[in-house]
């Protein structure tokens, strides 16, 4: 049977969502679990997210044997079996042809900041921006918004053939004393979006420009290339 996981993590304890030769990624501790449930299976996530990257709303997919049909038992026992680093959320199941990655329509991604002092409870969690200036960074943001060529905001490792992207939304508003960056595309480049979040830090910080990033969106000039921490990135939703 085919079933679909929403689960949730805290990137910072692990070298990534995708298997790890080390056994250090999330997908290593969800297969430790299934085979400690003597379910043998291959995990198919909706995408990948790098070290030290949050989820909040992470898919995958997996054949389960037939006789797992009380899906809530299911993700009881396997919760007992996870890391409490890993959760999982809602289980489902969905038709034999469902892949998590492929049949994946939009991903949102949220990027957590403050302008509040960090502490030693939330300092791998959000990340702290002084002055932060809402006007300028929401005109900025906007900027994002289409079909565009995103070759100047990846880093290496991202196919190279599809550098072109479809950003649906990209917003940025205050929610309680945090700032969020809230970007929903079809599909993402390696990094893209703590490309895409640094460049508008930088604005906020008055060292670059809207202009700046509209040279560098349409591949005239290859201004900034720092990514901001990978900390305060979740990958919020999946939807299909």
């Amino acid at each position: 049977m085919n079933t679909k996981f929403t689960i949730s993590y805290d990137g910072t304890l692990y070298q990534g969502s995708q298997i790890q030769p080390n056994g250090k990624s999330v997908e290593n501790k969800l297969q430790e679990a299934f085979i400690s449930l003597n379910i043998k299976t291959k995990i198919v996530l909706s995408g990948r997210t790098d070290k030290d990257v949050h989820a909040t709303g992470q898919v995958f997919n997996a054949v389960l044997p037939s006789y797992w049909s009380d899906l809530e038992k299911l993700k009881a026992i396997l919760n007992r079996h996870l890391p409490l680093s890993i959760r999982v959320h809602k289980v489902d199941f969905v038709s034999d042809e469902f892949h998590s990655r492929f049949h994946a329509k939009r991903r949102v991604y949220r990027y957590l900041i403050t302008s509040k002092p960090v502490t030693a409870f939330n300092s791998k969690y959000i990340i702290h921006v002084s002055n932060i200036d809402e006007k300028k960074i929401k005109e900025a943001i906007k900027l994002y918004i289409g079909v565009h060529d995103f070759e100047y905001f990846h880093k290496k490792g991202s196919d190279k053939e599809k550098f072109i992207k479809e950003v649906f939304d990209a917003c940025f508003y205050k929610y309680k004393d945090i700032y969020v960056f809230k970007f929903v595309a079809n599909s993402y480049l390696r990094s893209q979006i703590r490309l895409m979040v640094g460049f508008l830090i930088k604005i906020n910080e008055g060292k670059l420009t809207k202009e700046d990033l509209l040279l560098q969106l349409n591949k005239q000039k290859h201004i900034h290339k720092t990514p901001a921490s990978p900390y305060g990135l979740y990958l919020a939703k999946v939807y299909y």
